[in-house]
């Protein structure tokens, strides 16, 4: 059973950068064809999604956030990160790491001054 779990830093200052990173078991983020996704809830908004990273370490970002988008991987401990430079309070999210229809439970995210 696969299973995803975020971790990170929960409250960050503006021009700060997030990094978050999603743990993975019980599959390998090398595996054929999976895609790994960053998405994020802002509060009383819809799902965002940010970026992937293939199986083959390629990456896609959503082309607004591409600027400030960075998500790699480390495949000796089967997990993959995201970095979002400059943040700011509209930054402010629930970020979810994704594959298929899996999600991890999520982590809180505040940008305050």
């Amino acid at each position: 059973q696969v299973q995803l779990q975020e971790s990170g830093p929960g409250l960050l200052k503006p021009s700060q950068t997030l990094s978050l990173t999603c743990a993975v078991s019980g599959a390998s983020i090398t595996t054929a064809y999976f895609h790994w996704s960053w998405i994020r809830q802002p509060p009383g908004k819809g799902l965002e999604w940010m970026g992937v990273i293939t199986y083959d370490g390629s990456t896609y970002y959503r082309p607004a956030l591409k600027s400030r988008t960075s998500i790699s991987r480390d495949t000796s401990k089967n997990q993959f990160s995201l970095q979002l430079s400059s943040v700011t309070p509209e930054d402010t999210a629930v970020y979810y790491c994704v594959i298929g229809d899996l999600w991890g439970q999520g982590t809180q995210v505040t940008v305050s001054s």
